[in-house]
């Protein structure tokens, strides 16, 4: 599953914004307003004088003139107006979906049963470690990803696509999938079977089981006519610390890298097929629902 981002790099093109709109703002405060109300004192001095010398002359004048010109040379050129009333706006919004939460929409069915698509779900920004915003470089770590967070974060194929896949491995785990069944460190998961899932959207049922992956339980959906095997494995990096067989396959997760799989297990393009995700990629923690505009039902956290 993955996240198109508008117009390509929505980060950047706020980052530009609120550096343009606020180049803007600062200059109009030390720069632009005081050379305004210089103008302005100069041009009133010259109407006072201009009005003495007509009172002196016996023609009676109204104030009011001197109230318009003043407020007519203080005021703001429009693309200084809207640039100073955006920035702050601009700023707050860089700022929350930089370093606190993001918004995103999912957009397909690979991670059932646990996202529905056209969920709009939060993404915790700072749970992994504070990342300056556009080059998404990690300058203050705080804490890593675990198994069974559900993580968002840049597809290794294509960086500009975000990608959102439950955490199985983390680094030095050994992950083995065979006959749909996963084992970590040598330990196989528990399963419980729960009724079968309808998927509404295809109108088809899947097979719903319920995994406790090392502490956390999630439901996940398994396609009985789909085979175990992995069809077509990329040639990823580190592509050697994986071996493939009509069963399943067997992982061990590299230094700084993680494996994710989504919870639609047969219907999933995840690290079985394009490999392992690098520290340097992720994103965030997808913690909360906050709208589905087809069911609002859905609101509230998951896990």
């Amino acid at each position: 599953m993955n996240f198109q981002t508008v117009l390509g790099n929505f980060a950047l093109i706020l980052f530009v914004l609120t550096i343009v709109t606020g180049v803007i703002w600062f200059l109009d405060i030390f720069v632009f307003a005081k050379k305004r109300r210089r103008d302005a004192d100069k041009a009133l001095a010259d109407f006072d004088a201009r009005n003495a010398k007509l009172t002196q002359e016996g023609i009676r004048l109204q104030n009011g003139g001197r109230i318009e010109l003043e407020a007519k040379m203080l005021k703001q050129p429009l693309w200084i107006e809207y640039s100073g009333s955006f920035f702050p706006v601009i700023a707050l919004v860089f700022c929350l979906r930089s370093f606190l939460y993001e918004p995103f929409k999912i957009p397909s069915s690979s991670m059932l049963p646990t996202l529905f698509v056209g969920d709009l779900i939060l993404v915790n920004k700072f749970t992994y470690g504070i990342r300056l915003p556009v080059i998404n470089k990690k300058v203050i770590e705080i804490n890593q990803p675990q198994r069974g967070d559900v993580m968002v974060f840049k597809y290794p194929e294509d960086t500009a696509v975000d990608y959102i896949k439950r955490v199985v491995g983390v680094p030095g785990d050994k992950i083995v999938y065979k006959n749909k069944r996963l084992s970590i460190n040598g330990n196989q998961l528990n399963y419980q079977a729960l009724p079968d899932f309808l998927d509404e959207e295809r109108l088809t049922y899947s097979k719903q089981l319920k995994e406790n992956l090392t502490g956390v339980s999630h439901h996940i959906l398994n396609d009985e006519q789909a085979p175990a095997f992995v069809r077509e494995p990329h040639n990823f990096p580190s592509r050697e610390m994986c071996t493939y067989n009509v069963d399943g396959f067997a992982c061990t997760v590299p230094d700084g890298q993680y494996f994710m799989m989504g919870d639609n297990r047969d219907n999933s393009l995840d690290s079985r097929y394009w490999g392992f995700v690098p520290d340097k990629n992720i994103v965030g923690k997808a913690f909360f629902i906050w709208m589905n505009l087809g069911n609002v039902k859905r609101i509230g956290s998951f896990q």
